[in-house]
């Protein structure tokens, strides 16, 4: 026989079946490797279904914020009274350190005004030749508040930012009205206007202090004092400028004329029973070389206030 047929008979034939590739069966909480997202649909909807309560109208119970439960912590309650206690002393030291460089306890004193006071105040400016009695008020060593004493210096009338007394700003708004009348307005200008009437008045507290100590004056004379008696001016400075865009320069110089003679006579009668203290308390005229220098000290600084006056007003009326 042929081997071939020898081969055929004696071995028998293998069946060849279509080769098949195993699959692996997905188990639970396996994703399909040809998916590109898991679908965890059905881990939320038993997770949602655990946590539903009977009451909450099929939505999932909400537990407690962190802030509640800190808020109910006791804990809690101590770090709110620390915070506290840190706060208090941080404002009882802020305080200690604005004090020691601006005496906020004195200027109260300065602004302790009322509306009857600032009446007798501003006629005392403009009319001082009827004035007697130049001498402050003390209580216990301690000068009484302007509103009961019209010969207190206060910082009412000179700086304040209310009306009806306002000196200071008024001065700067009623110089921008006569700047705009005469076209020249700008606000370059009425910065510029504003920082001189202020340079000026740093400029002459600086020199009347430097000539005080100078001078050696025993004096309670303070720089809050100075700045409210050289801010007096600036009332007859508003008064010459209304006056000048009312009536033109001849009511400018009548009115500006009288409220330099007025703040003249003003600042002599006050100014003597501060740097002159010792010898009018007594009624003892002024001798002796450093007593003379005094009283050439208190006339230079009232000759001055009619001097800045026109030098800071001329310009505006024209």
């Amino acid at each position: 026989m042929h081997p071939a047929g020898l081969a055929a008979a004696g071995t028998p034939r293998l069946r060849k079946w279509p080769s098949k590739r195993r699959v692996p069966m997905s188990q639970p909480g396996m994703a399909d490797p040809h998916q590109l997202f898991d679908d965890t649909s059905s881990a939320h909807s038993r997770g949602y279904g655990a946590q539903r309560a009977p009451g909450n109208l099929g939505y999932p119970a909400t537990s407690a914020s962190p802030q509640a439960a800190f808020l109910t912590n006791p804990v809690s309650d101590m770090a709110v009274a620390y915070g506290s206690s840190l706060a208090a002393q941080g404002k009882e030291l802020v305080d200690k350190n604005i004090d020691r460089f601006i005496p906020v306890s004195k200027l109260k004193y300065y602004f302790a005004v009322d509306t009857v006071y600032v009446g007798k105040k501003l006629g005392l400016l403009i009319f001082p030749y009827l004035h007697q009695d130049w001498e402050v008020q003390y209580q216990q060593d301690t000068p009484v508040a302007p509103r009961f004493d019209v010969n207190a210096p206060d910082l009412y009338i000179p700086v304040s930012l209310s009306p009806p007394a306002m000196a200071f700003i008024t001065y700067v708004l009623v110089a921008g009205l006569a700047l705009g009348t005469q076209d020249r307005f700008s606000p370059d200008l009425l910065g510029l206007q504003a920082s001189s009437a202020l340079a000026w008045l740093t400029v002459e507290v600086l020199a009347i202090l430097l000539s005080l100590y100078l001078v050696t004056v025993n004096t309670d004379l303070t720089t809050i004092d100075l700045v409210a008696f050289l801010g007096y001016k600036y009332v007859g400075m508003i008064g010459g400028v209304l006056m000048g865009l009312l009536f033109g320069k001849i009511g400018y110089y009548l009115v500006l004329g009288w409220c330099c003679m007025s703040i003249f006579v003003f600042m002599i009668r006050t100014l003597r029973l501060k740097i002159l203290s010792e010898a009018a308390a007594e009624g003892v005229p002024v001798r002796g070389a450093r007593n003379q220098l005094r009283m050439y000290l208190t006339m230079a600084v009232a000759a001055a206030q009619p001097l800045l006056m026109y030098w800071l007003t001329f310009h505006l009326v024209r």
